[in-house]
């Protein structure tokens, strides 16, 4: 039950004006078995608006903490305001004290000009763990110097300084509670005479020992015109110190002293003012009325420094996070790894809690939590869904625990406005294909070539690729495997062949293609040969022709143009006639002419002569 509203709380000072002042708004929240002392003092020796005539405060001041030896202390904040623009450095029981922030705010009137107030806090936890149950004093709070160098402070009887501390503790025997404490520092004057603040997303469950508490300075007992603190529309009041028509009097609720000067240490019992199944709290808050000795309008100025709120709720506050997200290429596939968490709560988040999955806030998607998430647990979940083609790649996706799919809630929790998470997603498109320039050699026999795959990269200018890896077909590349192990020395057999390059890019890659063409290259016809049976060459041999250019004719001609031989792919010319009178023996020495038919047309009839011999 944490308010969206900040609780601001103002009572006013005659003849006072313009007011500036930093927002009192939430600090810390503290959820479970939880609840609050306040200790605290003032500096200041009388009440500024009865005995005028001092202007300075006491070197120091002592309070008494006691709190039940069956309680843990969880959180210790102290506090300390006074006149001026502000003293960041105390002391408490000795140790140095330094302001965790200061806050500043400043009130100005006719006579005296800009009058400026602080407040500090600090964390003490530590300390107050270690020195437990003692007399605190604090000390080395110091504003000599400005109540020296500006008499309007004494002038307008605002010469104030003191201090006070707060614990958070725990103890089994209390009930579920929220604690929500507020800090900053508002001050009000007489022109705002009214304040209505509602205390939203309250789920009372028990009103029992629901209690507010104010610390607040420059508070005087003897302005008390219209004053009046209403809950829900009932005014409250803790008499004899609290009277429903001087709620801020210098009072310590705590104590039962009514010697807290121009300070105010106050807690309200609320319990009889709100009730189970409440929503929201009301609190009103008027100041202000003709003073009947004077005939003028007077109210009574009051610097509010934080509030706090104990309430209990018993329920469960349920939040998620989406850890990672992973998606691939050429794929609108998502996978979302997300937690939901029970934080801040005060029960236990329920199993088939619902999950709603949104991309551009269209339902895509529903989940459960699987399990009873107890008090400050979590649980971690998976969930792979498929994006809708009709959302862009680039979208936002959010993750709202306890929304059944229509943006309803399915519990009751603490605060029903943080139950989402967001992120951008970048889906990988299909990814780009680009044609390179073909790579071209000579059939080396069989329609086969040898190639370096890793030229065809010299036409690719990106340097943003990271990887390369080649692949014979489009389907082992979107899988990513089967890759072409020794793409330096690839054999194609296949003319034309097309090769696939994975070009890996930004957790994605593009596509690259090029031909591999396998050529007939031109043949190479010696000028002779010696078929002697020495095993050197032997036969008419013309390289790049047999197994290349498999549909060739050779046809040998004697000097007097007489066919002698005829051969093919698989018939060489070893110097013996198959043809003519002299068929199956070997031919003499000399000179013979031939005809090459390469059957190809790309190519013509090679004409020429060859030597033979023997």
């Amino acid at each position: 039950m944490q308010s969206k509203t900040v609780l601001i709380l103002f009572l006013l000072l005659f003849l006072r004006l313009e007011v500036k002042a930093q927002d009192i708004s939430i600090f810390q929240q503290f959820n479970g078995r939880y609840d609050y002392l306040a200790i605290g003092n003032t500096l200041n020796q009388a009440e500024n608006n009865i005995v005028q005539d001092f202007c300075e405060i006491l070197p120091s001041s002592q309070a008494t903490l006691n709190i039940d030896n069956t309680s843990t202390i969880v959180a210790a904040y102290l506090y300390w305001a006074g006149s001026g623009l502000g003293d960041t450095e105390v002391s408490l029981n000795g140790t140095q004290i330094i302001a965790d922030d200061t806050y500043t705010t400043v009130y100005s009137d006719f006579s005296n000009g800009d009058l400026t107030y602080f407040s500090c806090y600090a964390e003490v936890t530590n300390q107050i763990l270690t020195e437990g149950n003692t007399v605190y004093t604090l000390a080395d709070l110091d504003i000599s110097e400005t109540l020296a160098n500006n008499s309007g402070y004494c002038n307008n009887r605002t010469n104030f300084a003191g201090w006070s501390l707060y614990v958070i503790y725990e103890n089994n025997s209390l009930p579920l509670n929220q604690v929500n404490l507020f800090q900053g520092l508002e001050i009000i004057n007489r022109n705002i005479t009214e304040k209505i603040i509602l205390l939203e997303n309250v789920n009372v469950l028990d009103n029992d020992n629901a209690k507010i508490g104010f610390l607040a300075w420059e508070g005087d007992n003897v302005l008390n015109f219209g004053e009046s603190l209403s809950i829900n529309g009932n005014i409250i009041s803790n008499p004899p110190l609290n009277m429903a028509d001087n709620a801020f009097n210098g009072t310590n609720s705590f104590t039962n002293s009514s010697t807290f000067y121009n300070g105010d240490l106050d807690v309200y019992s609320i319990e009889n003012n709100i009730n189970v199944g409440d929503t929201q709290v009301e609190i009103k808050l008027t100041t202000g009325a003709i003073n009947p000795n004077t005939g003028i309008f007077s109210a009574d100025l009051i610097i509010v420094n934080n509030i706090i709120t104990v309430l209990n709720s018993q329920l469960p506050d349920a939040t998620i996070v989406i850890d990672t997200t992973e998606t691939s290429c050429n794929s609108r596939n998502l996978t979302i790894n997300y937690t939901v968490n029970n934080f801040n709560s005060t029960e236990l988040l329920p199993a088939n809690t619902p999950i709603a999955i949104y991309a551009e806030g269209q339902l895509i998607a529903q989940a459960f939590t699987e399990n009873n998430i107890p008090i400050n647990g979590y649980e971690s979940g998976v969930i792979n869904v498929t994006i809708p083609n009709l959302i862009p790649d680039n979208f936002l996706l959010n993750l709202v625990v306890d929304d059944d799919g229509f943006g309803n809630s399915t519990v009751i929790e603490i605060l029903e406005n943080n139950n989402i998470d967001e992120t951008i997603i970048n889906l990988f498109p299909e990814p780009k294909v680009t044609n390179l320039p073909s790579l071209k050699l000579c059939d080396i026999g069989f329609n086969t070539a040898i190639f370096n795959l890793n030229n065809a990269l010299t036409n690719i200018n990106d340097t943003a690729f990271l990887n390369f890896t080649f692949f014979e077909n489009l389907q082992d590349l979107e899988q990513n495997e089967n890759n072409i192990l020794n793409p330096e020395n690839y054999q194609s057999h296949n003319s034309p062949q097309t090769i696939f390059i994975r070009a890996e890019k930004n957790s994605c890659y593009d596509i690259f293609t090029f031909i591999l063409n396998t050529e007939n290259c031109p043949p190479i016809i010696p000028q002779g040969f010696s078929p002697n049976n020495d095993g050197i060459n032997d036969h008419f041999n013309i390289q790049g022709l047999y197994t290349i250019f498999e549909k060739h004719e050779l046809l040998i001609y004697s000097r007097y143009g007489n066919l002698i031989f005829k051969g093919n792919d698989n018939l060489k010319w070893y110097g013996v006639s198959n043809h003519g009178i002299n068929k199956g023996k070997p031919v003499p020495t000399g000179t013979y002419f031939y005809v090459l038919k390469l059957n190809d047309s790309n190519y013509s009839n090679y004409l020429g002569w060859v030597y033979l011999n023997r």
